[in-house]
């Protein structure tokens, strides 16, 4: 499993810096030891991730079984998956008293 600076393949990260700042993301793939691409399954799809600095990123420590399999054994992975996983983690950061 490709590993840069602590971030990972599934790992929830929260934009620092522009126009999606406070925005909720997930890791689809690390490009090098700057930049990884992001993807929310909704203005950010598979089709389309946003390329993003590591370094205007917040890591969470959790990081999401689902899509982290999913990529890492090449098997098919929906927006609708991202959306869902992503909701479970706004949720759960909600339940436990924000960011």
């Amino acid at each position: 499993m490709k590993r840069i600076s602590g971030i990972q393949i599934g790992q929830y990260v929260r934009s620092k810096a522009g126009r999606d700042k406070n925005h909720i993301f997930l890791v689809l793939t690390i490009i090098d030891h700057e930049y990884v691409l992001v993807v929310d399954g909704d203005v950010r799809r598979i089709e389309s991730p946003k390329k993003k600095k590591i370094k205007h990123l917040y890591e969470y420590k959790q990081i999401s079984d689902v899509v982290r399999e999913k990529q890492t054994d090449d098997k098919k992975l929906t927006n609708l998956m991202i959306r869902k996983e992503i909701e479970k983690f706004d949720l759960n950061q909600v339940n436990l008293g924000g960011f």
